[in-house]
């Protein structure tokens, strides 16, 4: 596509749940003091004890926010998925759209889609002896069902894509919605990702990976420690994030609040190891969506990293950091916010997108919690530690997605000028 027939894509809604229960301004303003949502996770339904350090949400209740019906036929990735893209619809300041819209559509993200749903089912048959399952089972269950209930609900008719790349979901589901819109096929897009992976399969199989941060009632609020020394790996968490992402004219014409512009988009692939990340791989994600944005390294002032504490993870993201950005590695803010909000597999892209978003057009950038001695392996790049930092000039910032599998995919966006 040619420069000049490449729309810009502007952000003019933003929508979460999360572990706090707040609105979306006092989930940042939480951020922005390190407040950590972590804790120990006793699982309610396990066959045997299990008790992790993990993110929950406790204080949904998705009747209460969709309505027993919808409610009702949702799996609870769908619940906190529909709820999060509810709200970056309101906060986009459109209204519901009452015949529909073929110009508009869904981009969403998504891991394991409604793993709850088919753990469920496992126990009616093996633990509880039921010889029928749910009827509904496979449609609250399947990957696409949160996409499908935003558009159902929204009257989006543009598209409706679902996008599972392990820990990139919702990254590349925000850059693909991009590419909608600059190519013309959709003026808006609710973008975004959610994910409810506390299900004890899934919470067992993390641990038997050995990368899964440790903690007891009194420390697992500190469990993940992105970049520290002796940091012992990342934390799941539940949750949902969306982005309404707007034709530039489009949202001018009916004029919508733009937080920033979502300028550029890198995805590629390490095609070196199913699970070990590789460097260079993460440099040429980067290097794209920085050409792709026309930003020079140097204009770059923040970058939210993936960070998941993990003992390989993090020194590979900070190699490939000081690849891209040479001698302004050193002043480059970076943080990892998942040592608060937890890792939300396919939705941790989404949320740091739009948490992104929100320390570009806020001037306010959160820090990585617990950091406090960095790792000798993780140095070179200026690491915000403890409290955020306020009254910061950002032009522009990167949102990292690193994923199991090697894809990478790196979103950038740029304040208003």
């Amino acid at each position: 596509m040619s420069e000049a027939a490449r729309r810009r894509v502007a952000v003019t809604g933003l929508g979460v749940v999360n572990p706090f229960g707040g609105d979306l301004l006092d989930f940042f303003a939480r951020l922005m003091r390190g407040e950590s949502a972590v804790r120990l996770y006793h699982h309610p339904a396990s066959p045997s004890p299990l008790a992790q350090p993990a993110v929950s949400c406790p204080h949904f209740d998705a009747e209460a926010v969709l309505g027993r019906p919808l409610a009702g036929v949702c799996d609870r990735y769908s619940q906190l998925g529909v709820a999060a893209a509810f709200s970056a619809w309101e906060d986009a300041g459109l209204p519901r759209q009452n015949g529909g819209s073929d110009e508009y559509g869904v981009s969403w993200g998504t891991g394991v889609g409604g793993t709850l749903t088919f753990e469920r089912g496992y126990a009616d048959f093996y633990v509880h002896g039921k010889d029928r399952a749910h009827p509904l089972s496979i449609v609250l269950a399947m990957s696409n069902a949160a996409a499908s209930h935003v558009a159902i609900n929204l009257g989006l008719g543009s598209s409706c894509l679902t996008y599972s790349v392990a820990c990139a979901s919702s990254a590349v589901s925000i850059g693909e919605a991009m590419r909608r819109i600059q190519a013309g096929e959709s003026e808006l897009v609710v973008a975004g990702g959610s994910e409810a992976p506390l299900s004890f399969s899934v919470m067992r199989a993390w641990e038997a990976m050995r990368v899964v941060g440790q903690g007891d009632e009194e420390t697992a609020y500190r469990a993940c420690r992105p970049f520290q020394v002796g940091r012992t790996g990342l934390v799941l968490g539940e949750g949902a994030a969306a982005l309404v992402l707007e034709d530039w004219e489009h949202a001018q014409a009916r004029g919508a609040r733009i937080y920033c512009e979502l300028a550029g988009y890198g995805q590629s692939c390490d095609h070196t190891h199913l699970v070990k990340p590789d460097a260079y791989g993460q440099t040429r994600a980067m290097r794209l969506a920085l050409r792709e944005a026309g930003l020079d390294a140097s204009e770059v002032g923040y970058v939210n990293a993936h960070g998941t504490a993990t003992r390989e993870g993090d020194p590979t993201e900070i190699e490939a950091l000081r690849q891209i950005f040479g001698a302004h590695a050193e002043n480059l803010l970076v943080s990892a916010t998942k040592s608060m909000h937890g890792h939300l597999l396919g939705a941790t892209g989404a949320m740091e997108a739009l948490i992104t978003v929100l320390a570009l057009a806020r001037g306010e950038v959160p820090p990585t919690a617990h950091l406090d001695e960095v790792s000798p392996d993780c140095q070179g790049v200026r690491h915000v530690m403890g409290k955020g930092l306020r009254g910061v000039p950002l032009k522009a910032a990167l949102s990292n997605s690193f994923a199991f599998g090697g894809s990478n995919a790196v979103l950038a966006f740029k304040a208003l000028s």
